[in-house]
């Protein structure tokens, strides 16, 4: 397996000083987000579209320090009511540049639509009143399934059959149930991007997915979540308190080893390697607690700790 981390993570460093921290910090890849969510400090998505000698600068660069990139993201919400045309555009142009980079796969969500007539998304998270479920029909049936078996026909099209989807919180497709609708729909272009952080907070067993979701796993994010058990008692793991104020909330995106301790993550390790999954775990850096280059390290340490390097030599013995 390779040790990763989303740039994101030092948004606060020139790229060229990214580039050299990374060296030293011993990653094998990085994963460039390209805008949506992000704004995307170390990566001008329009100039490497437009000039041949820019995308081959910017793949040198990285080259030179020893690194490669595990993908291009961009995160956001393609099917928002109101700004998804410009979302989308986003998520077809990273489509268009990976392609042009060589790079195999692309990050994203799978966004959510509103209600019908909506001004926003729309999270239906319970199955009560009658309401709910005539929103999930129309978010389903006339938004996302068309919007995504075009774009996958769009991305294969373009050179790219891996779009690794976060199963996250606040977007239609968040568990394993919601992302084999979607993919039984559209295809096997549509595979995972696998972050446990948002199945802790969920209450889901992200070991129990990784067995679920086997092949499906095209890309995994490292990173953590702290599980606060006396506010999720008094207040549930529905959370809508700012992300600053980790005393008050139910979970907290952390550094990884604050929230599941280093046993934890060997054994989620030891599940992808059995599932099959022998690629990157790219470090995403949420905690608002520690600093980030501190949080970076102190991640890197535990996943070296974590991780298998070597193939199995492991022989049947003849019997």
């Amino acid at each position: 397996m390779k040790i990763g981390m989303v740039t994101d993570s030092l948004a606060h460093l020139s790229f060229d000083e990214l580039l050299r921290q990374s060296a030293e910090l011993g990653l094998d890849c990085v994963e460039f987000p390209t805008g949506n969510w992000s704004a995307a400090p170390h990566i001008n998505i329009d100039a490497l579209l437009d000039s041949d000698k820019n995308r081959r600068e910017f793949l040198a660069r990285v080259r030179d320090h020893g690194l490669e990139i595990s993908a291009l993201t961009a995160n956001g919400n393609p099917l928002h009511p109101k700004s998804g045309v410009e979302q989308d555009a986003c998520l077809r142009k990273t489509i268009r540049l990976a392609a042009l980079m060589n790079i195999e796969r692309v990050n994203a969500m799978s966004g959510l639509p509103g209600g019908r007539g909506d001004a926003n998304p729309n999270w239906v998270t319970v199955a009560w009143p009658p309401d709910c479920h005539e929103i999930l029909d129309y978010q389903w049936n006339e938004v996302a399934l068309p919007y995504w078996q075009e774009l996958v026909a769009f991305s294969n099209n373009a050179g790219i059959h891996k779009i690794c989807l976060e199963l996250h919180g606040g977007q239609l497709v968040y568990n394993c149930e919601t992302f084999n609708r979607l993919r039984n729909a559209v295809g096997d272009t549509v595979g995972v991007n696998l972050d446990p952080s948002h199945l802790l907070w969920m209450g889901a067993d992200p070991i129990a997915c990784v067995r679920e979701l086997g092949d499906a796993i095209y890309h995994v994010h490292a990173k953590d979540a702290l599980i606060d058990n006396r506010n999720c008692a008094i207040n549930s793991r529905l959370e809508t308190a700012h992300s600053a104020k980790v005393a008050e909330r139910s979970w907290s995106y952390v550094t990884l080893g604050y929230g599941q301790d280093e046993g934890w993550w060997k054994r989620f390790c030891y599940a992808l390697r059995v599932v099959g999954y022998d690629d990157v775990l790219s470090i995403e850096h949420e905690d608002v607690t520690l600093s980030r280059l501190e949080g970076v390290r102190k991640s890197i340490e535990l996943l070296k700790r974590s991780i298998a390097l070597e193939a199995s030599d492991y022989e049947l013995p003849n019997i």
